[in-house]
């Protein structure tokens, strides 16, 4: 498979991406990997790095012509290819776009992939490497522009596929792009579940926890938890209430463990505040754009302590919302409903099947074959 990896600056795609290739070979996979980046600072090898974004356009855009051209000529005959370049910059130039579409055509990708990351974290990672002055919400905006580009370019390369991929903070998203790449007849899963009103819920989170690893086990998942900023919205709101000015955020490392060493990243309140509303559109369209591009849904509906000692359905609005734009959009949508209350029409209605368990669930998707040999797709 020939992949072409997009991505805003501040996502630390290298180091991924080799992740990727190197989880391949572990795999007895060969992927070759060409950073776009890197061949550039060797052709301007006069170039400081990081300050190749500050050359003018027409220099920019002849070093990565060249660069492009290696890639070309280099990866012709190569049977897994990962090309690691954006489809956009926004710098002080302004917007501009990251590659040339006659180059892109002599490629001949076959499946285009952004990474995306929370934007506290990009935020980070930018101030960090580069002399720039960038808000959350511009790095917000960078993101949907990434997006955007990257599925328009993909649009115009006949037979390619495009996918939005989380760089991963609850499982390690390296071997998913490993699995996009080499074992693309793996199916592809979206793991549905309540997020928001059941973070205070310890047993909860880790029963869902739970769901998602098992999924993550046997199929290709586009995990909505792995990119979530609704809670650092929260966070943000709680903290003005108090009058703090900043928010300290835990950083993460491939998986979502807490990376070692790593000092806490201080986010200013007041602008996560400002973005709120893109927090809750782009998560909105990211979300209906990973159910898009899954083969299906599966979706945990857990019990939750209720009033008087009633225990309830954990069925929020988002889930209902995702179970209805799969069914609609033609997606095999699959449920495990775990309270003892019988579902309702509109769950039993527009579900493929209702399981009791995820080990019912599990089994019966081993059943129809569903499951991807261990030996085969890498385990």
């Amino acid at each position: 498979m020939r992949a072409i990896i997009t991505g805003q600056i501040g996502l630390d795609k290298k180091p991924y991406i080799n992740g990727a290739a190197e989880f391949a070979g572990q795999q007895g996979e060969g992927i070759s990997v060409y950073h776009v980046g890197d061949l550039m600072y060797k052709e301007g090898r006069d170039v400081r790095p990081g300050k190749i974004l500050d050359l003018p356009l027409s220099r920019l855009n002849s070093l990565r012509r060249a660069a492009f051209k290696d890639v070309i000529a280099d990866s012709r005959d190569q049977k897994n290819i990962i090309v690691n370049t954006h489809a956009t910059f926004r710098w002080r130039h302004g917007l501009f776009s990251a590659f040339d579409y006659d180059q892109i055509a002599a490629l001949k990708p076959e499946v285009f992939i952004c990474l995306v990351d929370n934007i506290e974290v990009v935020h980070h990672r930018l101030h960090q490497d580069h002399e720039i002055d960038a808000t959350l919400k511009d790095c917000m905006v960078w993101r949907e522009e990434e997006i955007l580009a990257t599925e328009l370019l993909s649009q115009a390369v006949p037979g390619s596929q495009f996918y939005i991929l989380s760089r991963g903070r609850h499982i390690d998203t390296r071997q998913t792009l490993f699995r996009l790449v080499c074992r693309p007849g793996m199916r592809r899963v979206y793991p549905s579940f309540p997020m928001s009103h059941v973070v205070d819920m310890p047993d909860v989170l880790k029963e869902i926890d739970d769901f998602r690893a098992e999924l993550a086990k046997h199929f290709i998942c586009f995990d909505p938890g792995d990119v979530d900023e609704k809670l650092l919205l929260e966070r943000a709101i709680a903290a003005s209430k108090e009058s703090k000015d900043y928010l300290e955020v835990a950083p993460h490392s491939f998986g979502g463990s807490k990376a070692a060493g790593a000092k806490p990243i201080k986010v200013r309140v007041r602008e996560v505040l400002d973005i709120a509303g893109d927090i809750d559109g782009q998560i909105y369209m990211r979300d209906f754009k990973l159910i898009d591009q899954s083969d299906m849904i599966v979706s945990l509906v857990p019990e939750l302590p209720g009033r008087d000692g009633k225990d309830i359905p954990g069925l929020s609005s988002g889930v209902e919302r995702e179970l209805q734009h799969a069914w609609e959009h033609t997606k095999e949508v699959y449920v495990v409903w775990k309270p003892k209350k019988h579902p309702s029409p509109f769950i039993t209605e527009t579900a493929t099947k209702v399981f009791k368990s995820v080990p019912e669930a599990l089994a019966y998707f081993e059943q129809k074959g569903m499951f991807a040999d261990k030996n085969l797709f890498g385990q």
